[in-house]
């Protein structure tokens, strides 16, 4: 039953009805080979909730950060103080940016991620054990690839869980509960127990996802749960593993690489703002009805929205972080001023482009895309020590970013051993500005950042990796209602 997967007193917190179009435990029998619409509607109902304004802490608790994925990445991004709160008029992030947040378990923002990736894993747990359970038989490939699909929602769930609640990968510290249907964990287990859960749920994805075309980005294929494998293996330090998952993404998804016109040219259709874009992987299609308004990611990032960024909350690239940026990259260009110095103006907008123009919000959500796994795939190869394959795949990126082979290629000549990698991670943090990508980076990187000079809070201070002010805490809610838990951190 369902309640084998909630272990606090707050019941609701698991519960798939809280979701959109999911099951129940009155469904739990059905079987997904007569009913196949109902679970695909659950599995509709994990994309949307992924999404969903107020979805998680719910609209009682009327926290305007609380919307969904991008609301996560916009947390981690600040933490890491590459987006800086540039001024604060509102305060939505104000202990977030503070890192009141990642210091103070009482903080609702730490309820909100715990919450959010544990909801998925239950529903994703609900998917699972109707199509089949941990280990189906059923030779009917709808079956598998629904029970595949599911698999790499708990394994997305419990990555991130795992790189927010443990300050470094150490495979014996126990970390987080653990729940895959057979067995309910409600003490935290080590994290080995989960990697090893995240690893057979992505292989298991990749397998059955083969030859699946989906009808909407949405929807995890193939190649994301690819792509969530190479970010797996890539935290874990088995680079080798790794770079065999990023190449494939990158040999068989079929996407190209983000176009100079599609990083940062206002007047040819760029500002990673449509799942058109042949170089997204994974995303959302924020359409008018549904109804988004004041209360959305791109309210919070985008000058051009009626929202915050534009009213007085912006969230601006560091401004240490730009000014290395060389004068001839074009993503030197993707910051301007719009309420404050140096947003994201020229990257993610709203296509009208008039300052706090889009009320009604239509521009889509981005996840993944396949420029992140050039940039793992050289990580990786720096990391064994292979630099000609690592700066092969950073050239055929950068070419584009800094307009030849020969800049690129001349610009790279400079970097080797840590220095290359070193590179890399500055790379990393440019490329995927505001994507919610820097806090994985910072630790895989095992990193020390120091803010700029264009934070509200906390300018002019280093952070690392490791510190207490890095990594999120398990919330008050569930040590207080969690006996395992609350006696483990005794």
């Amino acid at each position: 039953m369902l309640s084998a997967f909630i272990w606090s007193c707050e019941e609701s917190f698991l519960d798939p009805e809280r979701a959109t179009d999911v099951l129940t435990d009155v469904d739990f029998t059905e079987n997904v080979e007569t009913n196949p619409e109902l679970v695909e509607g659950t599995l509709e109902g994990i994309a949307g909730f992924m999404i969903q304004p107020l979805g998680t802490l719910g609209t009682a608790a009327g926290r305007h950060y609380d919307i969904g994925q991008k609301g996560v990445d916009i947390l981690s991004d600040i933490v890491t103080g590459d987006m800086a709160l540039s001024a604060s008029a509102f305060g939505w992030y104000n202990g977030t940016a503070n890192l009141l947040t990642t210091t103070d378990f009482t903080r609702q923002e730490n309820q909100l991620l715990w919450n959010y990736y544990f909801r998925i894993v239950g529903i994703a747990n609900t998917v699972i054990q109707t199509s089949g359970g941990n280990n189906p038989e059923s030779d009917d490939p709808n079956v598998l690839r629904i029970n595949a699909q599911a698999k790499a929602y708990r394994a997305y769930s419990y990555f991130y869980l795992a790189q927010f609640f443990q300050p470094s990968y150490d495979p014996s510290q126990p970390i987080l509960p653990f729940y895959n249907i057979e067995t309910s964990e409600l003490g935290k287990v080590p994290a080995s127990q989960i990697y090893e859960l995240i690893i057979s749920d992505l292989t298991f994805a990749v397998e059955n996802l083969d030859g699946y075309t989906r009808t909407q980005i949405s929807q995890i294929d193939k190649s994301v749960a690819q792509g969530l494998l190479a970010y797996t293996y890539a935290a874990m330090g088995d680079y080798a593993a790794a770079k065999v998952n990023a190449e494939a993404v990158i040999n068989t998804g079929g996407y190209p690489l983000t176009t100079s016109g599609a990083l940062a040219n206002p007047g040819a259709g760029s500002g990673f703002n449509s799942v058109t874009s042949p170089s997204w992987m994974w995303g959302f299609d924020i359409t008018a009805d549904l109804g988004h308004q004041l209360i959305n990611w791109w309210g919070q990032v985008d000058y051009y929205t009626y929202s915050y960024a534009w009213a007085g909350d912006t969230k601006s690239i560091d401004d240490a972080l730009y000014a290395q940026i060389p004068a001839n990259d074009i993503r030197k260009t993707q910051f301007g001023t719009g309420a404050a110095p140096l947003q994201p103006v020229n990257k993610f907008f709203d296509p009208g482009r008039a300052p706090g123009g889009q009320f009604q919000i239509t521009t889509d959500y981005l996840f993944m895309r396949v420029d992140e796994f050039y940039m793992l795939s050289a990580e990786a190869s720096a990391r064994m020590g292979d630099e000609a394959s690592a700066k092969s795949r950073l050239q055929d990126l950068l070419s584009i970013r800094l307009g030849s082979a020969s800049a690129a290629a001349n610009y790279l000549n400079q970097f080797t051993g840590p220095a290359l990698l070193e590179e890399i991670y500055f790379q990393t943090r440019v490329e995927f500005w505001g994507e919610g990508k820097a806090y994985l980076a910072m630790k895989r990187f095992q990193a020390t950042n120091t803010r700029g000079t264009n934070h509200v809070f906390r300018a002019g201070q280093s952070f690392s990796y490791d510190s207490d002010e890095m990594s999120f805490q398990i919330p008050e809610v569930e040590i207080v209602n969690n006996p395992n838990i609350s006696s483990q951190n005794n």
